[in-house]
Formats: structure tokens, C-alpha cells, sequence
């Protein structure tokens, strides 16, 4: 819903541009579901159209950070199990789970000129933070947006075990 929309006899109230006060959650199970990353991208999109309060470029860096987390789920585990968004006030995370128990290592040095190893180096670079966490049916990859002006929000990776 577009928060400048002004419907005679629309007696809704309008979608607050605001961070929300309460947290937001919308879960996608993706376990065999054809086409992941363009259904994640489009799942995506759609939450953060009904979640204004991130401005166009973080929502581009959400759409885009989805995209590499779902691919990387399909090229190294057997495609993902479920998409996770959590909104709160301060950030918006991303959790893609998937059934393999390997955690991600990122290709240290990232070498831009080479097929392969540019998921993890883009997650790192516009995620605020980052990390991978195992689970009874594999692991959860992760991934955060602060909320907060960029000028204001620290950006670090989480090591992984």
C-alpha cells in the first residue's frame, strides 16, 4: 500500500514511514519450490513495499542480499528450506536456512576476476552484518540491514565458529 494514497472513502489509515515499533516477521517455506531466487526476490520486494520505512537503496541492497543467500543455498546445499524477514526498529535480517550443516567460508582473497566465490564477498560488503548459525536440519545463513542513517550504523561481519 503506498502511504500517500488518499482513496475517497478509504477509511484505512496510511502505512507510517517509521521504522515499525513492533517487530514485523513474514516467513517463505522454499523447500522444492521451482525458481527460489526470482520467487525470494519477488517475496522480498513485496514485504519491503508493505514495509516503507527502509529507503530505496536498502531496499535494493534487501532484494539483492536475498537473491545471493537463496542462490548460494541452491549451488551448495540442495536448494533452501525457508526465506525469514524480521523487521524491527533497528534493523531488518534475512535468514535463509537450508539443510546442509557446512557453514559458508568466504574465498579469501575475493578475486573479482575469477568464476565463483562473489556471494559471500557481496553479502559482506552490503550487509551491515553477517553470519551463519547451525540448526537440527542444517544452518541458517543470515544477514542484516540496520534501520538507522548510514552515517550511524556500524558495519562489521560476524565471525563464524
Amino acid at each position: 500500500m503506498n502511504p500517500s494514497r488518499n482513496v475517497l472513502g478509504d477509511t484505512r489509515a496510511p502505512v507510517p514511514a517509521a521504522p515499525p515499533t513492533v517487530g514485523q516477521r513474514r516467513r517463505m517455506p522454499m523447500a522444492g519450490l521451482p525458481s527460489p531466487v526470482a520467487r525470494a526476490r519477488a517475496f522480498t520486494a513485496a514485504a519491503l513495499a508493505d514495509w516503507p520505512w527502509l529507503d530505496p537503496g536498502q531496499a535494493d541492497d534487501t532484494v539483492l542480499l536475498v537473491a545471493e543467500l537463496v542462490a548460494n543455498a541452491v549451488l551448495h546445499a540442495d536448494g533452501p528450506l525457508e526465506l525469514v524477514l524480521d523487521a524491527s526498529p533497528a534493523r531488518l535480517r534475512i535468514e535463509v536456512s537450508d539443510s546442509s550443516s557446512v557453514l559458508p567460508t568466504p574465498r579469501e582473497p575475493h578475486r573479482a576476476g575469477l568464476p565463483g566465490g562473489h556471494g559471500l564477498f557481496i553479502v559482506r560488503r552490503v550487509a551491515d552484518q553477517w553470519g551463519a548459525a547451525p540448526h537440527s536440519h542444517g544452518k541458517s545463513v543470515w544477514a542484516e540491514i540496520d534501520s538507522r542513517p548510514a552515517d550511524q550504523a556500524p558495519r562489521q561481519s560476524a565471525d563464524l565458529p
